[in-house]
Parts: structure tokens; C-alpha cells; sequence
């Protein structure tokens, strides 16, 4: 790891434009993991068309809205990744059943194998992700020095957005002096 690098863990990844990535480009990406072995998240920022079918249809009355599954990254688009927003943050201890894990905060992972009925009176809302964004020892420390990403805090809010084609902007918009000018960013920056 980079002397200097910021934990991500619970943070955002900002795509930087243009990330030439279509996968990434004007993505945001949540941190759920980030060692010495590597890094993993999920995009929240796009979500898809695919029908929730059986079995997933359990969760539809948790799902934040817009009730879709979101494109969480091209890495084993096979795998599903729940996220749970709590009223409040929650260690391991206060879940004997291991439904939820805590990544930060108010920020859960949740077991989709599990009757959602179980979570009703312990979770706000319920995002889920097919595939995820995972990077090797060390891959995310560089892509973050050459300015492919910008490392930035995140909210609850964030991962269960109600307009998630807005929150790269929007995510923008709210930081600090001229970071908030990416904001603006012309999708092709040749015409700026």
C-alpha cells in the first residue's frame, strides 16, 4: 500500500473524467473492502432493467427505490451483493442470527439467502448489486495516484439514493472548492 493512501473502506470511489473504462466512467463505486490483499465495492450509481425473479423477489418490499438490481461491477457478474441501511450502526454482536454484517456505520451487508421477513423491523432499505468492482494488492493504490478516482466520504444517503443517475454529480456538488467544478464535467470533454 501507498504511504499516504486514505483507508477506503466505507468511502467512495469517484470516477475521474474521462475514465476511458465503460465499465467505470462517471461511476461511484462504495468501498466494502480495502487490505494489503486488495479491494472490493460495489457501483451504486447504475441500475438495470434485469427483472427481479424468484427468489429475489422476496426482498421487493425492502428495496430502496428505485427497486431494481444495479450493475455493481464487471468482476463475477454471477454474484449477488446485498447492502442494508439500519437506523442505526450495528456491530456483529447485536445480529446472532449473522443476517447482517456491518461495513461502516449505518451501512450493512445483508444475506440474500435469508427470509427478508427476518429484517423487516431491523433495516430502512435494502440495495442489491450483481457483480462487483475488485482490484489485485496494490491496483487501487495506483489507479487512485494517477488520478483515475478521487477518494471521497460518503453518506447512507449515497448507497440508497432515490436518483442514481445523478449521484456522481450530485456527489461532486458537495465537495469543497473547485473539486465541486468536476460537477460540470461535459460528458465529451473535447467539446468543453
Amino acid at each position: 500500500m501507498l504511504i499516504g493512501t486514505p483507508p477506503t473502506k466505507g468511502r467512495l470511489l469517484v470516477a475521474t473524467p474521462p475514465l476511458e473504462d465503460p465499465n467505470f466512467d462517471r461511476s461511484v463505486v462504495y468501498i466494502l473492502e480495502h487490505h494489503g490483499s486488495g479491494a472490493l465495492g460495489v457501483v451504486i450509481n447504475r441500475p438495470t432493467t434485469e427483472p427481479l425473479g424468484r427468489p429475489l423477489d422476496r426482498w421487493t418490499d425492502l428495496l430502496a427505490h428505485p427497486a431494481a438490481i444495479f450493475a455493481g461491477g464487471p468482476v463475477d457478474t454471477d454474484a449477488l451483493v446485498a447492502l442494508a441501511h439500519t437506523p442505526n450502526p450495528m456491530d456483529t454482536a447485536q445480529d446472532s442470527e449473522g443476517l447482517l454484517a456491518p461495513v461502516i456505520g449505518e451501512v450493512m451487508t445483508a444475506d440474500l439467502s435469508a427470509d427478508p421477513m427476518l429484517l423487516t423491523d431491523r433495516v430502512r432499505a435494502v440495495r442489491i448489486f450483481r457483480g462487483y468492482a475488485g482490484w489485485g494488492p496494490g491496483q487501487l493504490e495506483i489507479e487512485i495516484e494517477t488520478g483515475s478516482w478521487l477518494v471521497l466520504d460518503s453518506a447512507p444517503a449515497d448507497v440508497f439514493t432515490e436518483v442514481p443517475q445523478d449521484l456522481w454529480r450530485d456527489v461532486l456538488r458537495r465537495q469543497p472548492g473547485r473539486l465541486a467544478w468536476l460537477a460540470n464535467a461535459p460528458d465529451d470533454l473535447s467539446a468543453n
